[in-house]
């Protein structure tokens, strides 16, 4: 078996054993697909100063596919609340700045101070699973860490956006990606102030 796919078939099992302990906080049946991994870091811009704050990391697909694109580890911080994944992240990514808390909590989580200015986030939450009021505060709260124009990137398996748009934020799909078991949708938010 090659180091590949010895390691697919370890996050697989890994990821499976954390949807059967916890499936509130895991929402799929597998990790997301390398396919899924660059549509959802094609969203965020390299070329952007500051942080990239990753929500939910899980195996680490994502965070590969942004240094993929050209984001320098050092600028991501990524917030993984089940501490099998954090220390699977933190073989994978030595480097990488891995902060155990809960991402529904970001002010206890992350202070403003460790990260920064932020150039976008991206989350691998399965934000379906939780009622809208505390989706909706997630994603309100990561977007006024930013800059207006920056991007939160959230991925879903519903044909509508986790949190519809109103006269604070804007979402738009980005792309629906086939490739992914099950397939999903790509959505990017901003604040519209």
């Amino acid at each position: 078996m090659s180091n590949a796919a010895a390691r697919s078939a370890r996050d697989e099992l890994l990821f499976l054993s954390r949807l059967v302990s916890k499936p509130r906080r895991i929402g799929a049946i597998a990790p997301s697909s390398p396919a899924l991994a660059r549509k959802i870091a094609a969203q965020i811009d390299p070329m952007l100063q500051g942080t990239v704050l990753e929500l939910g990391p899980g195996t680490g697909v994502v965070t590969e596919a942004l240094i993929a694109r050209g984001i320098s580890i050092d600028r991501l911080i990524v917030v993984e609340a089940d501490p099998d994944l954090a220390r699977l992240m933190r073989e994978r990514f030595p480097r990488l700045r891995i902060i155990e808390g809960d991402a529904f909590c970001l002010d206890r989580t992350l202070p403003h101070a460790a990260t920064g200015p932020l150039a976008g986030a991206i989350s691998g939450l399965p934000l379906l699973n939780f009622p809208p009021a505390q989706r909706r505060m997630l994603i309100a709260s990561t977007l006024a860490r930013m800059p207006s124009g920056a991007p939160f990137v959230q991925f879903s398996y519903g044909f509508t956006p986790p949190v519809p748009a109103d006269e604070d934020l804007t979402v738009e799909r980005a792309g629906l990606v086939l490739a992914n078991l099950p397939p999903a949708r790509v959505w990017v938010y901003r604040r519209s102030f």
